[in-house]
Order: C-alpha cells, then sequence, then structure tokens
C-alpha cells in the first residue's frame, strides 16, 4: 500500500479516536509514537496525517505539547462520505483555494453579458433551493461551473469537473449540517454566494478571488461543529 493510503488510514484512524473517545475541542491526541504503536504505521505516516487533520481544521499541532483537537468532523458529516475517504474529500479544499479563486479571479474580467446573466440564474436558483427544503447541491455545482466557464479556459473546467465526485460530497454535507442548524447558518452561506457573485459582475477582480476563497474557508468550517 502506498503512503499516500497509509496516511489516509491514519487520518481516518485519528478522527475515530476522535469521535469514539468523544474527545472536545483543546483536549490532546495520544502522542505520534503511541498512534504509530496504534495503528501499526511509521511515525512519519502518522505525521503526514497529522499535518493533513491540522490542514484541515480538526486538530492542531502546540510546539512541545503534541497535537489537540480542534475542531470535531460532525456526525452528520459521516453519512456523506466513508471515513477512509474523509482525507482526500478535505484534501480538495486546497486544490480549491487555488483553482477555484482564480478562476473567479479571472470570470471577473473576462466574463461576457451572456456569461453573466448565466451566473446570475444560477445564482437565482441556488437562493430558491436554500430558502426552501429542497436539495440545493446541484443549484450549488451549477453557479461554481458557470463561474469557471466564464474564464474562457477550458483547463479550469477540466480540472473542476476531475474534482466533481469529491465536490459533490462536500456540498451535499454542507447543506444538510448547514440546515440542521439555526436559519442564520444558510443565511451566511447565501450571502457568501452574493458577494462572489457581485463582485465578478462589478468586474472586480480581487474582490471575486477573495469572495471565493473566504466562501471556500467558511464552507470548510461548517462541516465541523
Amino acid at each position: 500500500m502506498s503512503e499516500g493510503r497509509l496516511a489516509d488510514r491514519a487520518y481516518a484512524g485519528i478522527v475515530e479516536i476522535i469521535n469514539g473517545d468523544a474527545l472536545d475541542v483543546g483536549d490532546r491526541l495520544p502522542s505520534e509514537a503511541r498512534l504509530a504503536e496504534m495503528f501499526g504505521m511509521s511515525r512519519t505516516i502518522v505525521r503526514e496525517a497529522l499535518v493533513r487533520l491540522a490542514a484541515d481544521g480538526i486538530t492542531e499541532a502546540r510546539r512541545g505539547a503534541g497535537s489537540f483537537v480542534k475542531g470535531r468532523p460532525s456526525d452528520r458529516l459521516i453519512a456523506f462520505m466513508p471515513m477512509d475517504h474523509m482525507s482526500a474529500t478535505f484534501g480538495t479544499y486546497e486544490v480549491r483555494f487555488v483553482l477555484e479563486a482564480e478562476a473567479s479571479r479571472l470570470a471577473a474580467t473576462r466574463r461576457s453579458a451572456e456569461e453573466m446573466a448565466g451566473i446570475d440564474a444560477a445564482m437565482h436558483a441556488l437562493r430558491t433551493a436554500l430558502l426552501s427544503s429542497a436539495p440545493a447541491h446541484d443549484e450549488d455545482m451549477e453557479l461554481h461551473r458557470r463561474i469557471v466557464l466564464a474564464t474562457a479556459n477550458p483547463a479550469f473546467l477540466i480540472a473542476f469537473e476531475a474534482l466533481f465526485a469529491d465536490v459533490e460530497r462536500i456540498m451535499r454535507a454542507g447543506v444538510d449540517i448547514s440546515r440542521s442548524r439555526p436559519p442564520e447558518v444558510i443565511g451566511a452561506m447565501l450571502r457568501e454566494h452574493e458577494m462572489l457573485v457581485d463582485a465578478i459582475r462589478a468586474q472586480d477582480a480581487d474582490g471575486a478571488a477573495l469572495a471565493m476563497r473566504w466562501h471556500l474557508s467558511e464552507g470548510r468550517k461548517r462541516l465541523l461543529p
């Protein structure tokens, strides 16, 4: 088995420890050496898993003290992605921060009037879905896809569609988890999209890139209680 797959298993194993042992935010995880012993893996593999968990906002390393729980994945999240897929699925955020932020920047400067009308129509459909009890992941995906199309660079669409399965899982989970919380959570999700679309309409390239990065950052946080 490749080191990447072993790190995925270690990542899933650490999440299971956090959930199974009911660790709270701020609780200390077992040491790297102890985790390596528990999983029958090298400390290098465990360290890679901890780096990924920290990047995903689930753990944080404190110099000289070890790793601590920073955010517990929502219990509802498990319904949308197998535990052994969680590392790869969360990992797509790092790619999307680069890919979709730059796509938003380019869309703001290159979009045609027709493409802007398509983005507006997708935003309207997403707003309608989010404010109802209907699923909204298809509408969410379509809005993001419309923005990518407005870059006028087919390579962006190829890269975005390569992430489709993981992004769809995240979007399904994000809407479901947000609807289980107070109404203002869905309201925040809606405002993030509106800010993004407004920046593209205004041809504010830096604003569009920032709005996309903010939306993705907040979206990742919504997957954690």
